[in-house]
């Protein structure tokens, strides 16, 4: 591994550990970019998000699974940019968002500001989304 490449992959795993919110890009039915913020997890190899079950992304990722996923990048401090490149799919193994240890301690406080419980949360967004990343690239 290049020792460029393998600082490209420290600071990406930096940014999954730090970062509260990530921009999943779909591809609409008119073929155009579609980016949105999500909240997410990283589960084992592969970043772990919860939808409500209408949402426009589901359609997109069924017709056309390949998506990007990248952090804001904050020019004043000089952060890299990281993008993945990556395969989504809906996930119906995925148990709720609240019996997801990892993801209910990341978002508990946010979801109680949504004055929703865990559960309700969970009823919301009950459609879990999962990318695999086949690729990285930043700069």
């Amino acid at each position: 591994m290049t020792d460029k490449k393998a600082k490209l992959e420290s600071k990406a795993k930096k940014f999954i550990k730090q970062e509260y919110v990530i921009w999943l890009t779909t591809v609409g039915s008119n073929l155009a970019p579609q980016p949105r913020p999500v909240w997410f997890i990283w589960d084992q190899d592969s970043f772990l998000i919860f939808s409500q079950p209408h949402a426009h992304k589901l359609k997109h990722i069924n017709e056309h699974p390949n998506v990007s996923l990248h952090f804001n990048a904050d020019r004043t401090a000089d952060e890299d940019v990281i993008v993945f490149s990556g395969t989504a799919k809906i996930d119906m193994n995925v148990p709720p968002a609240h019996k997801v240890p990892a993801y209910l301690k990341k978002y508990k406080a946010s979801i109680q500001a949504l004055e929703a419980t865990p559960e309700q949360f969970s009823q919301e967004y009950s459609v879990a989304i999962r990318v695999t990343p086949t690729s990285l690239r930043g700069w």
